[in-house]
C-alpha cells in the first residue's frame, strides 16, 4: 500500500470523488482521499491522500489556494456558472474597464460570502445541491472569507480574465456573481483552474492517465512524496530511548525532558521519529505542562 500524496491535475468532467475512485482501481488500494473538492467542470490541482496521508486532508485544506479565472459579464445563472439555467441577461452596455477593475479589486480583504444552493456545503444534514436539485432555496448564513490578492490578467468585455488567493470555504462562482452584482450588470464563472493548493502546483501535478501508465510501468513510487515533506519546516526529532519510542507508537505525550529538548521546547510542531529515524508522527508544544503532545500521527 502506499502512503504519501500524489500532486494530480483534474481535468474537466471529474468529480474529485471520481478522482479518488479511479486511483482505487489504478493503485489497486482502498485507503485513498482528497484535500480539497474541485467542482465537475473546473480543473487543476488536486492532492490526493494514500494510506496513512489521509489523516492529512484537514491539514492541507487549511492552506490558501490560488486559482485562475474567467468570468462572463452580463449573465447570471442558477449554479453562478455556466453549466446553470440562465435566470438573467444584462440587455444595457457594459461597464468600463476602469469599472470593471475597481468592482474585482474591491473584493481583496475580508468578506462574507453567502454560499451557492449548487454547492455541498450542509444545511440541517442536507447537501444544498441535493435540495437544490428538488427546486428548493434554503436559508443559508453568510461566511466570512479571506481574499489575499486578485491579479488581474486581462480585461476583454463580456470576459475577465484574474488570479485570486484565497483562503479555504471561498467559492470562486460566488465571487464571480458578487462582482457582477456590484457592477449591476450580473456575471458567471466561464472557465475555473485551481494553480496552487497546499504547496503544490498545477505545473508540477500529473493526470490520471500519466498515474495509470507509471503505476503500470512500475514507476508510480517516483511521484509519491512522502508525508514527511509536508513538515520539513519542524525540527525532526529522534526519541532517544526504547521507552519513548513506544510512548510515541501509542500517541503518548512526550516530556522536553524525555525528548532530550530544551526546557522552551524546540517550536511549535517536531517531527518525531524512532530510534531508527522512521518518521511517525508531528507533535505540538504544551507550553503549560513543558510536553509535546500528538498533532499529526501517521502509523
Amino acid at each position: 500500500m502506499w502512503n504519501g500524496i500524489l500532486n494530480v491535475f483534474k481535468e474537466p468532467g471529474f468529480t474529485s470523488n471520481d478522482v479518488v475512485a479511479k486511483l482505487r482501481g489504478i493503485l489497486h488500494q482502498k485507503r485513498i482521499g482528497h484535500a480539497g473538492t474541485l467542482d465537475p467542470e473546473a480543473s487543476g490541482v488536486l492532492p490526493i491522500l494514500l494510506g496513512s496521508a489521509t489523516r492529512l486532508s484537514g491539514y492541507l485544506m487549511e492552506h490558501e489556494k490560488t486559482y485562475r479565472a474567467v468570468l462572463l459579464l452580463g449573465i447570471e445563472t442558477d449554479t453562478q456558472d455556466l453549466t446553470g439555467n440562465v435566470v438573467r441577461r444584462f440587455e444595457g452596455s457594459l461597464p468600463q474597464e476602469e469599472m470593471i477593475r475597481e468592482a474585482v479589486l474591491f473584493f481583496v480583504g475580508g468578506y462574507e460570502q453567502l454560499p451557492p444552493m449548487y454547492s455541498a456545503k450542509q444545511v440541517n444534514g442536507k447537501r444544498l445541491y441535493e435540495l437544490a436539485r428538488q427546486g428548493k432555496v434554503v436559508e443559508r448564513r453568510r461566511v466570512p472569507v479571506q481574499i489575499s490578492q486578485i491579479r488581474i490578467e486581462g480585461i476583454d468585455p463580456p470576459e475577465v480574465c484574474f488570479s485570486v488567493d484565497c483562503s479555504k470555504g471561498t467559492y470562486i462562482r460566488t465571487l464571480c456573481h458578487d462582482i457582477g452584482q456590484k457592477l449591476g450588470c450580473g456575471a458567471a464563472m466561464k472557465e475555473l483552474v485551481r494553480t496552487r493548493a497546499g504547496g503544490f502546483s498545477a505545473e508540477d501535478a500529473i493526470t490520471l492517465d500519466r498515474i495509470s501508465e507509471l503505476a503500470g510501468n512500475g514507476r508510480i513510487g517516483e511521484w509519491v512524496i512522502p508525508v514527511e515533506e509536508m513538515f520539513l519546516d519542524c525540527l525532526r526529532v529522534h526519541t532517544p530511548s526504547e521507552e519513548s519510542e513506544k510512548k510515541l507508537r501509542n500517541g503518548n505525550a512526550l516530556s522536553v525532558q524525555e525528548l532530550k529538548l530544551p526546557g522552551t521546547g524546540a517550536g511549535e510542531l517536531i517531527r518525531l521519529c524512532t530510534m531508527d529515524g522512521t518518521f511517525l508522527a508531528v507533535y505540538r508544544f504544551d507550553g503549560e505542562n513543558r510536553r509535546y503532545i500528538p498533532y499529526r500521527m501517521f502509523l
